[in-house]
């Protein structure tokens, strides 16, 4: 009876529940797997590069999207599961940990919630500088596969106003995280280095559908994020490169 009817009849149908249901519970383990349609996890940039203030925007525009009707929207659009997410804070290669625990969106008031959270998020304490983006995305990567979800998709958001210094080469780390099915997607800043985004499309983006933003300055950031979040959430129709938020 399923292999008479098209795979577009099957999502039709909800059919795609019951397969991915089946598909869990014969991978064993796998099967206390909660399925989702995405899980996200936001990695924001806190090295010493980014100012006390600019550490507050970035927060201050997480949490203002996370309210954000359009965001609302999008998680109603991505479908009928709910969005999983996280936010990490990274910086060097030894600096990186979870701000705000893995939640389930559905609606708007578990949105709320999230953004509640994001508000009242404190800083990791940094001593000295540096940037590992490379770290952030193993680390990032490591929630994705151990937090109790199943996702239609993956994604990592990592945002950030530096290349690499510190640490392991991104690439690698990049491409093991692709290889596991996980999209990496950008959001530069570009006040300190304003060819970053170049960087990013070389070393860290990558999977399906993937792509840069970038914006000037962290006073745009809320701007660049909400618009980014709805793009990530709702999913991407086709893969693109680069988009400027001015």
């Amino acid at each position: 009876m399923i292999a008479a009817r098209g795979f577009k009849d099957l999502l039709a149908a909800g059919w795609y529940q019951v397969l991915l249901a089946a598909a869990l519970v014969c991978a064993g383990p796998a099967a206390a797997q909660q399925p989702v349609d995405l899980e996200l996890v936001l990695a924001v940039d806190i090295s010493s590069s980014v100012s006390r203030d600019e550490y507050a925007l970035q927060m201050g525009g997480l949490a203002a999207a996370f309210r954000d009707p359009a965001v609302v929207a999008a998680i109603h659009a991505s479908g009928d599961l709910g969005v999983a997410v996280a936010l990490i804070q990274w910086s060097d290669n030894r600096r990186q940990f979870v701000s705000v625990d893995r939640a389930l969106l559905r609606d708007r008031a578990s949105a709320r919630r999230f953004a509640d959270e994001i508000s009242v998020a404190p800083r990791m304490v940094i001593a000295g500088g540096g940037t590992a983006i490379g770290g952030a995305l193993k680390f990032a990567a490591a929630q994705i596969e151990d937090n109790g979800y199943f996702g239609l998709r993956r994604v990592i958001d990592v945002s950030g106003d530096g290349r690499t210094n510190q640490g392991r080469p991104d690439r690698p780390l990049r491409d093991a995280a692709v290889a596991r099915g996980i999209t990496i997607n950008g959001l530069v800043i570009l006040n300190e280095e304003p060819e970053l985004d170049r960087y990013y499309q070389a070393n860290i983006i990558g999977g399906a559908g993937a792509f840069v933003m970038t914006t000037m300055d962290f006073h745009s950031y809320a701007r660049a994020i909400l618009a980014k979040l709805i793009r990530e959430i709702a999913g991407p129709p086709v893969a693109a490169l680069e988009q400027t938020i001015p």
